[in-house]
This record gives structure tokens, sequence and C-alpha cells, in this order.
């Protein structure tokens, strides 16, 4: 079948390289795409993720069967109601959930009553406006610190402050509430914080069944043993050793079931990945947030490590039919560890020329913020490339990815040396 999958980061790079990998796939089509997905399939570099009737147009044309959808902004302005509510297009199996499913992503509020409502453990919350704000300022007085506050809407993963201070605290929710993340913070979830450590599971569901993908850890700081400034992802590892089959049992039974069942009642129209964002307290897991979709880096050792047939499991989803589809699961782990601009997560420079690709044969490098120059490869984004490696192990893998990253090169090039420190 004719592919379409819409991004042009690592996880799309990494969906397209294990898409094209089967043989249900004739053309692959990635939009606008980067560097990387260049070599494997065809970009479509003008077309924009949120051009609906473009990306229509291109489907159309080009007898476009299945559309995946990478990122999160199309999802939740609808997409899904709009290739479902055209009859020249609703034919076409989307990959993704519709726009009131991507709101518990669209919208903490939204995403914090959907678990209250289904009995999903998470963290105590309130939310508030402007309107609010000393109602505001007395519940934050009632947490001990440190204080998570959340921007209700979409704020490309810069949205949420964990702070130790009360008075910063008030300093910064005022400054949320008053636009520092625009539209995505004239309303501020405020949480307990939850002490324990992060690791991250991912379903694929036809709304009613799924299967559970393999679970990852992701490593979110800028520095050395997880300082500095937060960044969409500096690496990730799968497996996570203190993932034990207990944990993974009271996650599918206290979370993935309850929530897909939350679909189900919802009358949601949820046919593609689910994201849970999950934190070990003491021996219980909660939901920190969900996704609508893949993580980024945690795809890029997720899909490696994945050995049915991508294509097939999502056509199941599409069509409503994953009760009986099972998943095949590598024993090898995958590390992958993110190399990045140099000033990133803040300014940073693009255009730098990319060596040493040629020379990689032990990793698999897939692009995150790269194009084509002519002949050659250069940045075009904070995160530029992540490293990816198979392992008999966790330390074998990310021996693996550094060495290969010793191979390459490109003006400013940072990545973090401890990815998996804490395991």
């Amino acid at each position: 079948m004719n592919i379409l999958i819409l991004g042009s980061g690592g996880r799309e790079h990494a969906l397209a390289w294990k898409i094209a990998q089967s043989e249900k796939t004739s053309q692959l089509f990635v939009a606008p795409g980067n560097g990387g997905t260049d070599q494997i399939a065809t970009n479509v570099a003008d077309l924009s993720v949120t051009d609906f009737e473009g990306i229509a147009s291109f489907c159309i044309s080009n007898s476009i069967e299945m559309l995946v959808v990478g990122p999160e902004d199309p999802l939740v302005l609808g997409i899904v109601d709009y290739f479902n509510a055209r009859k020249d297009l609703s034919h076409i199996m989307c990959i993704g959930p519709n726009k009131e499913a991507a709101t518990l992503e669209g919208s903490k509020e939204y995403c914090k009553e959907f678990m209250k409502k289904y009995n999903i453990p998470t963290a105590a919350y309130q939310s508030f406006t402007k309107d609010t704000i000393e109602d505001a300022y007395i519940f934050l007085e009632s947490l001990n610190s440190p204080y998570v506050l959340k921007a209700d809407g979409l704020a490309a993963g810069k949205g949420v402050l964990i702070i130790e201070d009360l008075n910063e605290a008030k300093a910064e929710l005022n400054s949320m509430l008053n636009g520092k993340f625009g539209a995505a913070s004239s309303k501020v979830v405020i949480e307990e914080f939850l002490d324990g450590i992060e690791f991250s599971v991912f379903a694929l569901t036809d709304g009613s069944d799924y299967v559970i993908l393999p679970v990852a850890k992701d490593y979110k700081r800028i520095g050395e043993g997880d300082t500095g400034l937060n960044t969409g992802g500096m690496g990730a590892v799968s497996p996570v050793s203190f993932v034990t089959a207990e944990l993974m049992k009271k996650v599918e039974e206290q979370i993935v079931k309850p929530t897909i069942n939350g679909f189900k009642s919802s009358e949601m129209d949820y046919r593609g990945f689910v994201f849970f964002g999950l934190i070990k307290v003491g021996s219980e897991p909660k939901v920190i947030e969900y996704n609508v979709r893949l993580g980024d880096p945690e795809t890029e050792v997720v899909l490696p490590r994945i050995n049915s047939d991508l294509v097939d499991l999502l056509a199941s989803a599409a069509k409503k039919d994953l009760k009986n589809k099972t998943i095949e699961i590598s024993e090898e782990s995958v590390c992958t560890v993110m190399c990045v601009s140099l000033g990133y997560p803040e300014a940073y420079e693009k255009l730098k020329e990319i060596k040493g690709l040629d020379t990689i044969d032990s990793s698999i490098v897939f692009h995150a913020g790269t194009k084509k120059q002519g002949a050659t490869i250069v940045s075009n984004g904070g995160r530029v490339l992540a490293v990816s490696s198979y392992g008999v192990d966790k330390d074998d893998a990310l021996r693996k990815s550094y060495q290969s990253i010793s191979q390459l090169s490109f003006e400013g090039l940072n990545f973090r040396k401890d990815i998996g420190f804490d395991l």
C-alpha cells in the first residue's frame, strides 16, 4: 500500500525505517521529512503537517491508503475528523485519534479529569485561570515543595515547571497566566509533586483492544546527572531494568486497561498510539501525562525492538481488528543518544555540515533535525541525530552508540555522556 507519514523528526525517521521494512509497503512518503527520511522514502518537503487541504490533495493524487500522524499538532487540530468527514478521503486508514481523544494531550485539565473519572492513579491537582489566581496561591501554600506547574495547552514540551521555592512558584504562576506560554498557559494545572523514577509505556490501540510496545526510559535534561534545562529528550533506553513483570502487570491492570475502557465508554474514535508517561512511586505506578502519539526519542529505541510487521499492526488498529494480534519483541537492548546543536535547548545555529554518516556500521542513525543541502547533510534543528544501537544489554548498546558518535562531527556537536546512568 502507499503510505504517508506526517512529521520531520527522529520519530518520523524511525517510523519510516520500520514501515519501509514491511512487505505491505509499496510507496512511502514523508511530509515534510528530513535528510534521513530522504534516503528511504520520498520527502514532500513543501507540505506542512497542519495543511489539511494540501495533505488531502496529496493523498488523492498519490493514491495514499494509510496516513501515519507523527506529531501531536495535527491530531489536536482534528486531522482524523477532517479525513473521516470527506467521502473522498474516508477510505484512508488514519493512524491517530480524533480531535476529542487528542484533547488528552491538548489539555492537561481534560487529561486529569479523564483519569479521575476512570480511577486511573495520578497526582492530586487543581486548575486555575487569571481570575482565580488568589485561590491558586492558597492551593500552592497547601502543598509541599517542590511545586509542579503545567500549562494547560500545548507548549512544545516547555510548559511544565518544577520549582522548589514557594514565592518563585507564585511568581512563575503569575507569569504563565499572563502569557509566558501564550494561550497554552491561559489556564494552569497545579499538581502535587510525585517523588519516584519515570518510565514510558506505549500501546497501539483500535479503541477497544491493544498491544503493548517495548518499555523505554528517556532523559530530558541537557546536562549530565539530569541537570540543567529540559529538552525534547537527550537519549533513551529499552528495556528498563526496574520495570519488572510485576510492575508491568500493575501498569496494565491499573492504567492501560482502564484507559482503553475509558476510550470505549467515552465513544472516542481512538485508533493509534497511546503514550503513558509514568512514574514509579514506591512500588506503585502513576500517570504523569498521556501523549496521543509516540514519544521522541523513545521511538528510536522502541521500534527497533519490534520484530513484528508494523504496517500489519497499524492496519489492524485502523480496521478495529487488534483483538487477536500479538507483538513479537526482541530480547536485545536498544539505546539511543541524541546529538544536539551547541546552545540547545536555547538559541542554537543551524546549517552545520554533518560528516561521518557514511562511516557508521554498528548503529542506526535516525535524523531528527537535518536536511539535504546539495550533496551534503546539514543540521536543521536543536536535536540533530539520534544514534541507536542494539546490544546484549544496556551497557553494550550504549558503548556502540558512543563509539558511533565518535565517528560523527558537525560544528558545535553536543551530547550527554551518561545516558542510562541511573539504572
